[in-house]
């Protein structure tokens, strides 16, 4: 017997069996993909919703930051531009996705809140 031979000999059978080993190979794609899902997926889409939410939400007098670290009050609103005053009599117009927080509550909130605490103590 020459080492071709028992090369031959030590290989499993083709025959039948292929089945349930593809169902097998596939086992860790679909692990890859779950984990890929929990870890990077689905948490960018919650943050994606979070801002989209912030976006429709805006209002005017909001104090905001966009995501280029300028902090400034919501002065007027448009479909797809923002003007913000960022110092007395200086104002911007940005692209209203650039938002990036509100630094503050707005005013209507900070307001229920302070009657909520005068009330309490």
């Amino acid at each position: 017997m020459n080492w071709f031979e028992s090369i031959a000999y030590a290989m499993p059978p083709s025959g039948g069996e292929g089945g349930g080993g593809a169902m097998f190979q596939l086992i860790p794609f679909v692990l890859i993909f779950v984990i890929f899902w929990f870890l990077v997926i689905r948490p960018q889409q919650k943050r994606a919703k979070q801002h989209r939410d912030l976006l429709a939400a805006l209002n005017k007098g909001d104090e905001v930051k966009t995501d280029g670290g300028i902090h400034g009050t919501i002065v007027r609103l448009g479909e797809d531009a923002v003007t913000l005053e960022i110092a007395h009599k200086v104002e911007i117009r940005i692209d209203r996705a650039r938002i990036a927080e509100r630094t503050h509550p707005p005013k209507a909130a900070q307001s229920k809140s302070d009657d909520g605490d005068a009330k309490s103590k």
